[in-house]
C-alpha cells in the first residue's frame, strides 16, 4: 500500500477517534465486509432516510437538515444504480461508504446521522429490511414452481404409474397425485417463509450499540415508517439477534432439501430402465466421450445445491454457538450464509421451474409398468368388504403371493377354487379387482389418489396460488 493509499485509507474511519496507529493491514482486509454487504445499500439508505426523519421529530436536526440529508441519500442511491462509487481502503462496509459520501455532499449536517445510532442496531435493522424482500422473491419463485407444477398433474389426470416405497412397487397411483406430493412439500416451505416473514418483522432500530437510545427518538413511529409491525423489547437482545437469519437459512435448506427429493425422483424416472419422463435437451447435458449420452445435469446440480445450502446452516449456526451476549464481529459473516443461501435456491428453483414446465410425461411407459403384486393390497381391502377382519385379509393375501410366486405366475392367474381354499370369501367378482384405474379410484377419501381428490387437491392449490400472489 502506498503512503497515500495509507492516507486515504485512514482519511474516513467511524471508529478512529482513540486510535494512534494505523491498523494491520492483514486485520484490514479481514475486516472489510463491503464484498457482502455492499447490496444492503438500498436498505440502509431506506434505514438512514427514516432515521433522519426521527432526528428531526427528536428536534435533533432542523426541517432543512433533514431534508437536506434525505435528498442527499437519494442522490448516493443514484450513484449505487449507475455503479459510480468508487471504493477507499478504508470503506470497512456499506455503512461507511454511505456515510463518507453523505459528509462529503453535506458537510458537517451529514455526520449528524449517526447521532445515537449504531452500526450494531444499523446493520441488524438492514438485514431485516432486506429479508423482507428476500422472502418476498422467494415466495414470488416458489409459487410459479408450484403453478408449474399443478399445471402439469392437471393436464396428466388419470395418468396411472406405480408408487413406490422403498423403492419397491407398492401401489397404483396417478401421475398427478405423485406430482402433487412435492407441490406439498413446498407449500409448507411457503408457509414457513410467510410466518417468518411476519414473525422476524420487528424493528431493532433505536437500540443503539447495546444500551438503547436516550435521545428521545420515537422508535414506534420510525417502526411504522419503516413497515415493521412493533419494536424489540430489549436493546442488547435486539444487536446480537440473528435468529431471523437462522431461521431463513433453515427455509431455504428445507426448500432445497425438497427440491432435492424432486429431482432425486426425476433422475430415477428419466433414465432408460424407468423412462417414465422425457427431459428436455435444454436440461440436460452430454458427454465427452460417449455421443448418445443425455444427462441429467440440471437435476444432479439441483440434487447437490441442497449441500451448498445446508452447509450455510451449519456454518451460520456454528457462528452464533460461541459467540456471547450482544453484538460480537463473528456475527458479520451472517450475511455470507444468508446472501449464500439465497442465492443459490433462487437458482435451483429456476432450475426445477424450468424442467417441470418443459418435461414430457411418458404415460404409455408408466402404464407398462404396473404389475399384478401391485393388487395385493385392493385384495386385502376386498376380502375386508367381505366382512374379513382386515389382519387376516392380509394374511390370506400374503398367502396368495407366495403361491403365485412358487408357480412362477401372477396372482391374477391363481384359479379361483385354489384362491377359496385359501380364504372362502373370494367370489368371482376378485376380477374386478385387477383393473388398475378402478381401484386408484377407491381413494377418493380427503388427500388420496382418486381423480375426485386430485382435483380437491388442485382446487387447493389454485386457491393457494391467489394468496401467494398477493403476498409476492
Amino acid at each position: 500500500m502506498s503512503q497515500q493509499q495509507k492516507a486515504e485509507s485512514c482519511s474516513y474511519q467511524l471508529w478512529g477517534g482513540r486510535y494512534g496507529s494505523q491498523t494491520s493491514e492483514a486485520m484490514q482486509a479481514l475486516n472489510i465486509s463491503l464484498p457482502q454487504d455492499a447490496r444492503l445499500y438500498a436498505d440502509d439508505l431506506d434505514a438512514s432516510k427514516a432515521y433522519a426523519e426521527a432526528l428531526q421529530r427528536a428536534q435533533l436536526l432542523t426541517e432543512q437538515e433533514c431534508d437536506l440529508l434525505v435528498k442527499s441519500l437519494e442522490l448516493i442511491r443514484y450513484d449505487w444504480i449507475e455503479r459510480t462509487i468508487k471504493f477507499l481502503p478504508s470503506d470497512e462496509d456499506v455503512h461507511t461508504v454511505n456515510e463518507r459520501l453523505l459528509v462529503a455532499l453535506t458537510g458537517e449536517v451529514g455526520q449528524r446521522l449517526h447521532t445515537g445510532r449504531s452500526r450494531n442496531d444499523q446493520v441488524v435493522t438492514d438485514m431485516k429490511l432486506w429479508l423482507r424482500k428476500a422472502i418476498r422473491e422467494t415466495l414470488g419463485r416458489l409459487r410459479a414452481l408450484l403453478s408449474a407444477m399443478a399445471a402439469q398433474a392437471e393436464s396428466q389426470l388419470g395418468v396411472l404409474m406405480p408408487g413406490y416405497t422403498h423403492l419397491q412397487r407398492a401401489q397404483t397411483v396417478q401421475f398427478s397425485h405423485w406430482l402433487l406430493s412435492h407441490a406439498f412439500a413446498l407449500r409448507e416451505d411457503c408457509l414457513r417463509l410467510s410466518e417468518l416473514r411476519d414473525r422476524s418483522n420487528i424493528l431493532p432500530l433505536g437500540s443503539g450499540a447495546l444500551a438503547g437510545n436516550p435521545l428521545g427518538i420515537d422508535r414506534v413511529w420510525l417502526a411504522q415508517r419503516l413497515g415493521f409491525a412493533g419494536v424489540t423489547g430489549n436493546s442488547m437482545h435486539a444487536v446480537g439477534d440473528r435468529d431471523f437469519v437462522v431461521d431463513f437459512i433453515y427455509c431455504c435448506s428445507m426448500v432445497s432439501l425438497h427440491l432435492s427429493r424432486l429431482a432425486e425422483d426425476l433422475i430415477i424416472y428419466s433414465s432408460k430402465e424407468f423412462d417414465f419422463i422425457k427431459l428436455a435437451e435444454s436440461f440436460t447435458s452430454g458427454s465427452s466421450l460417449m455421443p448418445q449420452k443425455r444427462n441429467p445435469d440440471s437435476l444432479e446440480l439441483l440434487r447437490g445445491m441442497a449441500g451448498v445450502i445446508t452447509s450455510s446452516l451449519t456454518g451460520m449456526m456454528m457462528t452464533l454457538k460461541g459467540t456471547p451476549s450482544t453484538y460480537n464481529k463473528d456475527l458479520q459473516f451472517d450475511k455470507q450464509y444468508c446472501f449464500q443461501a439465497y442465492d443459490k435456491l433462487a437458482q435451483s428453483l429456476d432450475i426445477a421451474l424450468g424442467v417441470v414446465q418443459t418435461m414430457k410425461v411418458q404415460r404409455e411407459q408408466m402404464e407398462l409398468a404396473l404389475s399384478p403384486d401391485m393388487l395385493a393390497t385392493d385384495w386385502a381391502y376386498y376380502l375386508v368388504r367381505k366382512g374379513v377382519p382386515f389382519r387376516q385379509a392380509h394374511q390370506h393375501i400374503g398367502r396368495v403371493v407366495q403361491l403365485a410366486e412358487q408357480r412362477g405366475v401372477d396372482i391374477t392367474e391363481v384359479p379361483l377354487g385354489e384362491l377359496q381354499q385359501i380364504c372362502a370369501a373370494f367370489g368371482a367378482d376378485i376380477a374386478t379387482v385387477a383393473d388398475y384405474a378402478r381401484n386408484v379410484e377407491q381413494y377418493e377419501c380427503v388427500g388420496g389418489t382418486a381423480s375426485s381428490s386430485i382435483l380437491e387437491q388442485l382446487r387447493l392449490f389454485k386457491n393457494y396460488d391467489k394468496e401467494l400472489r398477493q403476498q409476492c
